[in-house]
């Protein structure tokens, strides 16, 4: 029997969603039980975090930071100024009180699919990919090589994504959150790659997924 109904949560998510960020979240969804299916994950936890992971996403952002501060959510000081970014961390709370799923493993995978994280779970790496890659996404450079990587080698498709991730943002203005540089030196060293352009060089603020 399965512990979460999909399809009630769909129609419960779909209220609190504008039209293009439901397409894209069923296609987080839909994408992270595809890589689920690669690599073994459990495929229900999959979809689950795939479909709530954006859940808070469209909240004002003045709202997000009051409901932050009401519930005792940390901000940290570049989330203040990118408010955007609490709706991973907002996330997680309202898929805890909202939409009632207590597995601790599904509501990390929202609170770091934003960012990343060094040592990211088996989860939280097909989660983060999904918001990534799925079908609806079309502007990143290298995303069909990435798309590729995806379903070849995850921790490669993760340093490639936080890879052009950064590269993109160096063209911005403001800061990048730090667990998105500590994830990027991470994965680079794992997948045994030089750190030549490093993350500090890369900049400024994280990308509004």
């Amino acid at each position: 029997m399965n512990q979460y109904n999909i399809p009630k949560l769909q129609r419960k998510l779909k209220k609190e969603l504008d039209e293009d960020r439901y397409r894209h979240t069923l296609g987080v969804m839909y994408t992270s039980a595809a890589l689920a299916m690669c690599y073994g994950a459990d495929l229900e936890k999959a979809q689950t975090a795939g479909l709530l992971h954006d859940c808070a996403k469209c909240i004002p952002n003045e709202k997000k930071i009051r409901l932050c501060q009401k519930h005792q959510i940390p901000i940290s000081r570049v989330e203040q100024g990118a408010p955007f970014l609490l709706h991973s961390k907002l996330g997680a709370y309202l898929a805890r009180t909202k939409y009632e799923v207590e597995d601790e493993e599904i509501l990390e995978a929202i609170v770091w699919h934003t960012t990343g994280k060094p040592e990211m779970s088996l989860l939280e790496k097909i989660v983060f990919l999904a918001d990534y890659i799925e079908p609806m996404r079309w502007k990143a450079s290298n995303l069909e090589e990435i798309r590729r990587m995806a379903f070849q080698n995850l921790d490669r498709a993760v340093y490639m994504t936080l890879r052009d991730t950064l590269e993109y943002l160096e063209k911005g203005s403001g800061e990048v959150d730090e667990m998105t540089r500590n994830a990027y030196r991470y994965y680079a060293k794992l997948c045994g790659e030089s750190e030549a352009g490093d993350a500090e060089a890369f900049c400024h603020v994280q990308s509004e997924k």
